[in-house]
């Protein structure tokens, strides 16, 4: 099969991170596997992929993702591949435009429990007919699923849960870079309104000295969070690390794991976070709640001071803190991203059969 997977770019996120992970096994089942991104800016994610012997295509560098004339660019692609696979907004929807102008297998992947379109009561109409162009839906939790169905009325779904790279995780090798003293918290997540960095740093002014939040990622809300950084006056104690190649390392160097969305699909750090033999904390919203509940430990959304007490209990319980960890690296386990290859395989092998319509 010829396979397109395409998103808004490789920079860092959930939907390019299963790429970066799905693409490779594909093409070594002997399928075509490409990717156009819309916006083509360099990152350790595309270097990942070419260095797989993916070929990465780009529509445009350092523009709108929504500018119309990439509809035109993407047309050509669409008629080359016998699946052509969109994640996120602008993709989703130029792809089902140009689905009218030529004949394309769409599949989609539907990467929250909730976006900001949804908010938008005139908009349902554009969603409804977007899905509708769409051989099949894909979402990656059954609680995606669930608000999917509900919301935006779309009935047939199929549900693949992702999937990380659990050896090289479990394998990796921490850095000796910290003191015996300190005490690190590491949040991997782009720095936008979805993740709540800032219930983390508020956090940092109840716990004592020893704690350092490490922040992996980038984007547009980095500042705003630096700013809050230097108001709660704990500068030297939050090291924002930008985007990397090393995340594995760094996780397994961090004593503990966070993720403190507002909202989430099915979180592929969240489950890189449980795979490295360290406690896994979220907050209790749809799509953590799934993944930790009964293995990692869960507290109220935007609740800094519970969130410190939680840190503070797994410092001061060894005991504790070493189950918790335990019970995090059972439920990775159930996470393979071979396993998500397979069932995205089984479904891209029904459409080119013809046994989806």
């Amino acid at each position: 099969m010829k396979i397109l997977q395409v998103i808004t770019s490789l920079r860092i996120g959930g939907a390019e991170n299963l790429i970066v992970g799905l693409a490779p096994i594909l093409h070594d089942k002997g399928h075509q596997v490409d990717v156009l991104v819309f916006d083509g800016v360099e990152s350790c994610f595309k270097q990942r992929l070419k260095d797989a012997g993916i070929q990465v295509y780009h529509l445009s560098i350092g523009k709108s993702v929504y500018n119309p004339i990439n509809l035109l660019r993407l047309i050509p692609f669409l008629r080359r591949y016998d699946i052509v696979h969109t994640h996120n907004t602008a993709p989703q929807l130029f792809a089902a435009i140009g689905s009218v102008l030529c004949s394309v297998a769409l599949v989609t992947t539907e990467h929250n429990t909730s976006n900001r379109r949804r908010a938008w009561k005139w908009y349902r109409p554009i969603d409804r007919w977007m899905y509708s162009r769409y051989k099949v839906v894909i979402s990656i939790s059954h609680k995606a699923t669930e608000l999917l169905c509900k919301e935006v009325g779309v009935n047939q779904i199929y549900t693949i849960p992702n999937g990380v790279d659990l050896v090289s995780f479990k394998t990796a090798v921490s850095f000796e870079i910290k003191s015996k003293d300190e005490f690190i918290i590491m949040m991997v997540a782009g720095f936008r309104e979805q993740k709540d960095q800032d219930t983390l740093i508020k956090a940092m002014t109840l716990l004592p000295a020893c704690c350092k939040l490490w922040l992996v990622g980038d984007g547009e809300r980095r500042k705003q969070c630096e700013i809050l950084v230097h108001d709660c006056g704990v500068d030297d104690r939050v090291l924002f690390l930008g985007i990397r190649s090393d995340v594995p390392q760094l996780l397994k160097t961090a004593d503990v794991t966070v993720m403190s969305s507002h909202f989430e699909g099915l979180s592929l750090s969240s489950i890189e976070g449980m795979t490295v033999g360290k406690p896994f904390v979220a907050s209790d919203v749809n799509g953590l709640h799934e993944i930790v509940e009964g293995a990692g430990i869960l507290f109220e959304h935007g609740n800094e001071r519970e969130f410190a007490d939680i840190i503070q209990h797994l410092m001061n319980d060894t005991e504790y803190y070493n189950r918790i960890a335990q019970q995090c690296m059972e439920r990775a386990a159930s996470y393979d991203i071979s396993v998500t290859a397979e069932r995205y395989n089984e479904v891209y092998s029904l459409i080119c059969s013809k046994r989806l319509n």
